[in-house]
Protein backbone atom coordinates (compact mmCIF):
# COMPACT_ATOMS: atom_id res chain seq x y z
CA UNK A 1 0.00 0.00 0.00
CA UNK A 2 1.06 3.74 -0.50
CA UNK A 3 0.61 5.89 2.63
CA UNK A 4 0.73 9.94 2.19
CA UNK A 5 1.52 11.42 5.72
CA UNK A 6 1.37 14.79 5.87
CA UNK A 7 3.57 16.94 8.54
CA UNK A 8 5.48 13.17 8.45
CA UNK A 9 8.85 15.32 9.23
CA UNK A 10 7.67 16.49 12.81
CA UNK A 11 7.11 15.05 15.92
CA UNK A 12 4.28 12.24 15.68
CA UNK A 13 4.46 12.37 11.84
CA UNK A 14 7.71 10.87 11.65
CA UNK A 15 6.74 8.21 14.04
CA UNK A 16 4.36 7.41 12.12
CA UNK A 17 6.82 7.34 9.10
CA UNK A 18 8.92 5.33 10.87
CA UNK A 19 6.35 2.38 11.71
CA UNK A 20 4.42 2.06 8.30
CA UNK A 21 8.34 2.00 6.65
CA UNK A 22 9.10 -1.09 8.79
CA UNK A 23 5.98 -2.79 8.02
CA UNK A 24 7.06 -3.12 4.42
CA UNK A 25 4.61 -0.01 3.10
CA UNK A 26 5.86 2.67 0.48
CA UNK A 27 5.31 6.29 2.24
CA UNK A 28 5.04 10.07 0.80
CA UNK A 29 5.66 12.32 3.26
CA UNK A 30 4.29 16.31 2.41
CA UNK A 31 5.84 18.47 4.42
CA UNK A 32 6.96 22.10 4.87
CA UNK A 33 9.22 22.05 7.09
CA UNK A 34 8.41 25.04 9.15
CA UNK A 35 9.05 22.95 12.26
CA UNK A 36 9.32 19.52 10.85
CA UNK A 37 12.73 18.29 9.98
CA UNK A 38 14.37 16.39 7.56
CA UNK A 39 16.29 15.04 10.21
CA UNK A 40 13.65 12.94 11.38
CA UNK A 41 13.27 10.90 8.25
CA UNK A 42 15.64 8.00 7.42
CA UNK A 43 17.22 7.50 3.63
CA UNK A 44 14.72 4.87 2.97
CA UNK A 45 14.19 3.33 -1.07
CA UNK A 46 10.58 3.19 -0.03
CA UNK A 47 10.13 6.87 1.19
CA UNK A 48 9.50 9.91 -0.69
CA UNK A 49 9.33 13.26 0.63
CA UNK A 50 7.74 16.22 -0.76
CA UNK A 51 8.21 19.71 0.32
CA UNK A 52 5.25 21.72 0.12
CA UNK A 53 2.04 23.20 2.25
CA UNK A 54 -1.00 21.46 2.56
CA UNK A 55 -2.73 25.31 2.52
CA UNK A 56 -1.48 24.83 -1.20
CA UNK A 57 -4.64 22.68 -2.80
CA UNK A 58 -2.30 21.88 -5.97
CA UNK A 59 0.44 20.71 -3.86
CA UNK A 60 -1.74 18.38 -1.87
CA UNK A 61 -3.92 17.10 -5.07
CA UNK A 62 -0.57 16.33 -6.49
CA UNK A 63 0.81 13.94 -3.94
CA UNK A 64 -2.54 12.25 -3.42
CA UNK A 65 -1.93 10.22 -6.54
CA UNK A 66 -1.86 6.60 -5.96
CA UNK A 67 -2.29 7.13 -2.60
CA UNK A 68 -4.58 4.40 -0.81
CA UNK A 69 -4.26 6.04 3.04
CA UNK A 70 -3.40 9.43 4.29
CA UNK A 71 -2.25 9.88 7.84
CA UNK A 72 -3.04 13.24 8.24
CA UNK A 73 -0.71 15.26 10.87
CA UNK A 74 0.45 18.43 9.47
CA UNK A 75 -1.22 21.47 11.65
CA UNK A 76 0.24 24.45 13.32
CA UNK A 77 0.41 21.92 17.39
CA UNK A 78 1.17 25.59 19.38
CA UNK A 79 -1.93 27.30 21.03
CA UNK A 80 -0.25 30.29 21.49
CA UNK A 81 1.12 30.60 18.02
CA UNK A 82 -2.52 30.28 16.79
CA UNK A 83 -3.59 32.83 19.62
CA UNK A 84 -0.99 35.45 18.51
CA UNK A 85 -2.28 34.74 14.23
CA UNK A 86 -5.53 33.26 13.76
CA UNK A 87 -6.02 33.58 10.15
CA UNK A 88 -2.50 31.60 9.93
CA UNK A 89 -4.50 29.17 12.01
CA UNK A 90 -7.42 28.67 10.30
CA UNK A 91 -5.38 28.41 6.39
CA UNK A 92 -3.05 25.22 7.96
CA UNK A 93 -5.67 24.14 10.80
CA UNK A 94 -8.88 23.78 8.70
CA UNK A 95 -8.24 24.62 5.29
CA UNK A 96 -5.00 22.50 4.80
CA UNK A 97 -7.80 19.60 5.97
CA UNK A 98 -10.44 20.62 3.59
CA UNK A 99 -7.68 20.44 0.95
CA UNK A 100 -6.48 16.89 2.53
CA UNK A 101 -10.03 15.59 2.04
CA UNK A 102 -11.17 16.86 -1.30
CA UNK A 103 -7.93 15.86 -2.98
CA UNK A 104 -8.25 12.04 -1.51
CA UNK A 105 -11.95 12.21 -2.68
CA UNK A 106 -11.02 13.05 -6.08
CA UNK A 107 -8.13 10.27 -5.70
CA UNK A 108 -10.03 7.49 -4.26
CA UNK A 109 -8.16 7.18 -1.36
CA UNK A 110 -9.71 4.35 1.00
CA UNK A 111 -9.31 6.02 4.14
CA UNK A 112 -8.54 9.66 5.85
CA UNK A 113 -7.36 9.40 9.43
CA UNK A 114 -6.96 13.03 10.70
CA UNK A 115 -4.80 14.28 13.95
CA UNK A 116 -7.66 16.09 16.34
CA UNK A 117 -7.03 17.09 19.56
CA UNK A 118 -8.18 17.00 22.74
CA UNK A 119 -8.37 21.05 22.72
CA UNK A 120 -11.53 20.61 21.31
CA UNK A 121 -13.35 20.01 24.81
CA UNK A 122 -12.14 23.19 26.84
CA UNK A 123 -12.29 23.56 30.47
CA UNK A 124 -16.14 23.67 31.09
CA UNK A 125 -16.63 19.08 30.44
CA UNK A 126 -16.57 17.19 33.22
CA UNK A 127 -13.69 14.69 33.60
CA UNK A 128 -12.49 12.02 32.37
CA UNK A 129 -13.55 13.37 28.68
CA UNK A 130 -15.71 11.43 26.61
CA UNK A 131 -16.54 11.75 22.62
CA UNK A 132 -20.18 12.41 23.16
CA UNK A 133 -19.28 15.57 25.35
CA UNK A 134 -20.28 19.16 23.69
CA UNK A 135 -17.06 20.56 22.64
CA UNK A 136 -16.01 24.00 23.70
CA UNK A 137 -12.90 25.36 21.84
CA UNK A 138 -10.64 28.22 24.03
CA UNK A 139 -8.28 28.53 21.24
CA UNK A 140 -8.37 29.51 17.24
CA UNK A 141 -6.45 26.40 17.14
CA UNK A 142 -9.19 24.25 19.05
CA UNK A 143 -11.70 25.97 16.55
CA UNK A 144 -9.61 24.61 13.49
CA UNK A 145 -9.28 20.99 15.17
CA UNK A 146 -13.35 21.03 15.61
CA UNK A 147 -13.86 22.58 12.55
CA UNK A 148 -11.71 19.96 10.82
CA UNK A 149 -13.38 17.00 12.47
CA UNK A 150 -17.22 18.55 10.95
CA UNK A 151 -16.04 18.49 7.57
CA UNK A 152 -14.58 14.89 7.80
CA UNK A 153 -17.83 13.99 8.72
CA UNK A 154 -19.43 15.73 6.24
CA UNK A 155 -16.91 14.15 3.81
CA UNK A 156 -17.90 10.80 4.92
CA UNK A 157 -21.58 11.60 4.74
CA UNK A 158 -21.89 13.90 1.50
CA UNK A 159 -18.70 11.53 -0.43
CA UNK A 160 -18.08 8.15 1.14
CA UNK A 161 -14.70 9.21 2.07
CA UNK A 162 -14.21 7.03 5.02
CA UNK A 163 -12.39 9.62 7.65
CA UNK A 164 -11.27 9.01 11.19
CA UNK A 165 -10.56 11.21 13.63
CA UNK A 166 -8.15 10.84 16.84
CA UNK A 167 -7.98 13.41 19.67
CA UNK A 168 -4.59 13.50 20.61
CA UNK A 169 -4.34 14.37 24.36
CA UNK A 170 -0.40 15.31 25.50
CA UNK A 171 1.45 13.38 23.21
CA UNK A 172 4.92 12.97 24.36
CA UNK A 173 8.41 11.21 23.22
CA UNK A 174 11.36 11.56 21.46
CA UNK A 175 11.91 14.11 18.59
CA UNK A 176 9.72 16.51 20.51
CA UNK A 177 11.85 19.42 19.82
CA UNK A 178 12.39 21.26 23.44
CA UNK A 179 13.88 24.04 21.86
CA UNK A 180 10.71 25.89 20.62
CA UNK A 181 8.56 27.25 23.76
CA UNK A 182 5.81 25.98 22.17
CA UNK A 183 7.09 22.12 22.36
CA UNK A 184 5.24 19.69 24.42
CA UNK A 185 5.78 20.65 28.46
CA UNK A 186 7.71 16.67 29.19
CA UNK A 187 10.23 17.26 26.52
CA UNK A 188 10.96 21.41 28.09
CA UNK A 189 11.13 20.05 31.12
CA UNK A 190 13.76 17.05 30.67
CA UNK A 191 15.79 19.36 28.64
CA UNK A 192 15.84 21.84 31.45
CA UNK A 193 16.04 19.93 34.25
CA UNK A 194 19.60 18.04 31.98
CA UNK A 195 20.83 21.26 31.13
CA UNK A 196 20.66 22.42 34.84
CA UNK A 197 18.12 25.14 33.84
CA UNK A 198 15.17 26.18 36.02
CA UNK A 199 12.05 25.31 33.91
CA UNK A 200 8.91 27.58 33.85
CA UNK A 201 5.27 26.46 35.13
CA UNK A 202 2.61 28.54 33.21
CA UNK A 203 0.00 29.10 36.26
CA UNK A 204 -0.03 27.52 39.57
CA UNK A 205 1.31 24.25 38.28
CA UNK A 206 -1.98 22.31 39.88
CA UNK A 207 -3.57 21.81 36.03
CA UNK A 208 -3.66 18.07 35.00
CA UNK A 209 -2.72 16.65 32.11
CA UNK A 210 -3.09 13.49 29.92
CA UNK A 211 0.27 12.26 28.91
CA UNK A 212 0.21 9.23 25.96
CA UNK A 213 3.94 7.83 24.76
CA UNK A 214 3.97 8.47 20.99
CA UNK A 215 4.47 4.88 20.71
CA UNK A 216 1.33 4.53 21.33
CA UNK A 217 -0.27 6.91 19.81
CA UNK A 218 1.54 5.74 16.35
CA UNK A 219 -0.34 1.95 17.40
CA UNK A 220 -3.56 4.03 18.13
CA UNK A 221 -2.80 5.83 14.04
CA UNK A 222 -2.81 1.87 12.55
CA UNK A 223 -5.77 -0.25 14.08
CA UNK A 224 -7.58 3.52 12.94
CA UNK A 225 -6.52 2.89 9.58
CA UNK A 226 -8.09 -0.94 9.11
CA UNK A 227 -10.44 -1.09 12.14
CA UNK A 228 -13.66 -1.90 10.36
CA UNK A 229 -15.54 -0.34 12.81
CA UNK A 230 -14.00 3.15 13.30
CA UNK A 231 -15.15 4.96 9.82
CA UNK A 232 -17.19 7.78 11.14
CA UNK A 233 -16.54 8.62 14.23
CA UNK A 234 -14.00 10.38 16.90
CA UNK A 235 -11.72 8.86 19.39
CA UNK A 236 -9.80 9.83 22.52
CA UNK A 237 -6.52 8.63 21.89
CA UNK A 238 -4.71 9.36 26.33
CA UNK A 239 -4.47 6.75 29.28
CA UNK A 240 -6.96 7.89 31.26
CA UNK A 241 -4.43 8.68 34.06
CA UNK A 242 -3.55 12.40 35.05
CA UNK A 243 -0.42 14.22 36.96
CA UNK A 244 -0.53 17.80 37.87
CA UNK A 245 2.63 19.50 36.28
CA UNK A 246 4.32 20.23 39.39
CA UNK A 247 4.21 16.58 40.23
CA UNK A 248 5.34 15.77 36.57
CA UNK A 249 8.30 17.93 37.22
CA UNK A 250 8.81 15.65 40.54
CA UNK A 251 9.06 12.90 38.33
CA UNK A 252 11.36 14.06 35.90
CA UNK A 253 13.62 15.16 38.34
CA UNK A 254 13.42 11.97 39.75
CA UNK A 255 14.29 10.12 36.61
CA UNK A 256 17.15 12.33 36.07
CA UNK A 257 18.11 11.52 39.42
CA UNK A 258 18.39 15.60 39.54
CA UNK A 259 15.63 17.38 42.10
CA UNK A 260 14.50 20.33 40.43
CA UNK A 261 12.40 23.49 41.28
CA UNK A 262 10.02 25.43 39.04
CA UNK A 263 9.80 29.04 38.78
CA UNK A 264 6.41 30.11 37.96
CA UNK A 265 4.86 32.65 34.95
CA UNK A 266 1.06 34.16 34.31
CA UNK A 267 -1.19 31.49 32.61
CA UNK A 268 -0.91 31.35 29.08
CA UNK A 269 -4.34 32.39 26.87
CA UNK A 270 -6.16 29.12 25.84
CA UNK A 271 -4.75 26.82 28.08
CA UNK A 272 -6.72 24.46 29.46
CA UNK A 273 -6.83 23.85 33.35
CA UNK A 274 -7.91 20.29 33.52
CA UNK A 275 -7.21 17.04 31.02
CA UNK A 276 -8.11 13.72 31.08
CA UNK A 277 -9.29 11.11 28.30
CA UNK A 278 -12.01 8.75 28.73
CA UNK A 279 -10.19 5.88 25.99
CA UNK A 280 -13.15 3.24 26.25
CA UNK A 281 -14.31 4.24 22.91
CA UNK A 282 -10.31 3.37 21.27
CA UNK A 283 -10.25 0.45 23.54
CA UNK A 284 -13.43 -1.67 22.47
CA UNK A 285 -13.58 -0.13 18.62
CA UNK A 286 -10.47 -0.08 17.51
CA UNK A 287 -8.84 -1.94 19.96
CA UNK A 288 -5.71 -0.20 21.23
CA UNK A 289 -5.35 0.96 24.78
CA UNK A 290 -1.90 2.45 25.90
CA UNK A 291 1.01 0.24 26.92
CA UNK A 292 3.84 2.70 27.83
CA UNK A 293 3.12 4.32 31.14
CA UNK A 294 4.62 7.82 32.30
CA UNK A 295 7.36 6.76 33.98
CA UNK A 296 8.94 4.32 31.59
CA UNK A 297 8.06 6.91 28.51
CA UNK A 298 9.66 9.26 30.81
CA UNK A 299 13.30 7.20 30.82
CA UNK A 300 12.52 6.30 26.73
CA UNK A 301 12.61 10.07 26.19
CA UNK A 302 15.70 10.85 28.64
CA UNK A 303 17.91 7.75 27.10
CA UNK A 304 17.10 8.98 23.81
CA UNK A 305 18.02 12.68 24.13
CA UNK A 306 21.28 11.58 26.16
CA UNK A 307 22.16 10.03 22.94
Amino acid sequence: MIFLVTGGAGFIGSHIVERLLTDGHKVRVLDDFSTGKRSNLPDHPQLEIVEGDVGDYSVVAEVMDGVDRVFHEAAIASVPKTVEDPLASQRVNYQGTLHVLEAARQAGVGRVVFAASAAAYGDESPQPNREDMAVNPLSPYAVDKVASEHVCRVYQQHYGLETVCLRYFNVFGPRQDPSSPYSGVISIFVDSVQQGRQPTIYGDGEQTRDFVYVADVVEANMHAASAPGAAGRVFNIGTGDTITLNHLLTAVGEVCGRPVRAKYGPPRPGDIRHSCADNSAAVHALEWRPEVDLREGLRRLIAYQMG
